[in-house]
């Protein structure tokens, strides 16, 4: 097996390829009772469009299908429900969809062997009728109605829509009531085909297991055994410009919420090395401009304009990136037009190198503390996998961020061309 190693924090993960195309990643953690495991797919929201390498057949799928697979690939020919199965063996299950992958999960101390017999069995067995199919279409139907009734994902979404106008960023991981209509099983088992090969999938383990034995019992419990070529993904052009600078609703909410976004055009698919640089610059960024210890939130906060420390994030894939600051206030305009004023002079004056220094510290200590947790591991190594990352190199890379450079990324990504804002208002009275 390849041994990949963190020597800052002494950590090792054991990689190995399959025959069949499967990744596997094993990061041993001695002397923990706990064991986890993530068996992910790299199909998410955003794969409507492909070609199917064993046919050469160009497809375009309802939106929403690769949550619709998610939710049914537990259910069993033989009338059980794997969830229901390893909840009988004291295994904490669970699967998700995101924008880019697909994953199955269990968390457990006890019965792992038990606990991966099931997680392979339903994952490699999927079973697909016109009347299961039909059944699932009315509880996502009802999932798609809660959502749309969240404030938050409201928010969220209506950010996407601000920043970019024809992205698949834009589809709701769930697909619409309309998208859903549209699927049949044989839809589900064409995805199924092409993004569940073992060539599309990567499996992370981690917990206090001998990596060379436990791949011996992975091993034995594969079937399939074909891999296949690169599916060939169809996105629309990237798109330079926001489509439009603001967007508001109203729903119930005690006081306004926002989301004021950044879009970031300068894609890094063609210079990967950047990847994780620009990412731990722009975490440095957002805290120093209105992270906790930032002037700019002590005052927010103090005057009442704040109620709480926003939401920070950067998401980012080779289709899209932005930043997301999210928090609530009854001045949404004022929050923008103060963190504005803040980035114009960070780029106008520059960083404050102790203020930078402390932040930097700070960030490093977050990426530390993840390899605390079996789960926080694996589904990180996954999440990183499925962007081609090596989750160590966050860790190794850190020391390569400097001011200098960090100062390059806030003129480069926080643009006031690209800057957006998505607003939830509270419901008037009619």
């Amino acid at each position: 097996m390849k041994v990949i190693e963190s020597l800052n924090i002494k950590e090792k993960a054991y990689i190995e390829k399959l025959e069949n195309g499967l990744t596997v990643i094993i990061i041993p953690k001695q002397n923990t009772s706990k064991k986890y495991i993530i068996f992910g797919t790299h199909f998410g929201s955003i794969d409507n469009r492909f070609i199917m390498p064993s046919t050469g057949e160009e497809v375009f799928i309802p939106d929403g299908v690769a949550h619709f697979l998610e939710h049914k690939m537990f259910e069993q020919e033989d009338g059980t429900n794997s969830l229901d199965t390893l909840m009988g063996l004291g295994i904490d299950a669970n699967a998700y969809t995101t924008n880019d992958h697909t994953a199955y999960l269990f968390e457990c101390t006890n019965n792992f062997y038990k606990g991966l017999d099931e997680l392979m069995s339903y994952v490699q067995n999927p079973y697909f009728t016109d009347e299961n199919v039909e059944k699932e279409k009315g509880i996502i139907a009802q999932e798609i109605k809660m959502y749309d009734d969240d404030p938050g994902w409201q928010l969220y979404m209506n950010a996407m829509d601000c920043m970019y106008k024809n992205n698949p960023i834009k589809i709701d991981i769930a697909g619409t009531v309309e998208s859903i209509s549209k699927i049949t099983p044989d839809v589900l088992y064409k995805c199924y085909n092409t993004f569940y090969n073992p060539s599309n999938m990567t499996m992370v383990v981690c917990g206090d297991f001998v990596p060379e034995e436990l791949l011996e019992e992975i091993k034995k419990r594969i079937t399939r055994n074909e891999a296949q070529g690169e599916i060939k993904r169809i996105y629309p052009p990237q798109e330079d410009k926001i489509n439009m600078e603001y967007k508001e609703v109203e729903m119930e909410v005690s006081k306004p919420i926002f989301a004021i976004g950044y879009k970031d055009t300068e894609l890094l698919k063609e210079n990967r090395e950047q990847i994780i640089p620009k990412h731990i610059a722009i975490e440095i960024l957002l805290n120093m401009i209105i992270g906790k210890s930032s002037k700019l939130y002590k005052e927010l906060y103090e005057n009442g304009d704040l109620l709480a420390e926003p939401d920070l994030s950067y998401e980012f894939s080779d289709e899209y990136a932005h930043i997301i600051i999210s928090g609530q206030t009854d001045d949404p305009q004022k929050i923008k037009d103060k963190i504005k004023e803040t980035v114009e002079r960070y780029k106008r004056d520059g960083l404050n190198e102790e203020h930078f220094a402390r932040i930097k510290k700070k960030i490093y200590g977050d990426y530390v503390v993840e390899y605390n947790s079996v789960g926080d591991i694996a589904r990180m190594f996954l999440a990183d996998k499925m962007k081609q990352i090596n989750s160590f190199d966050y860790i190794e890379e850190y020391d390569s961020v400097t001011k200098q450079y960090t100062e390059q990324v806030l003129k480069n990504v926080f643009k006031e061309e690209n800057m957006i804002m998505s607003v939830v208002k509270c419901k008037t009275e009619k």
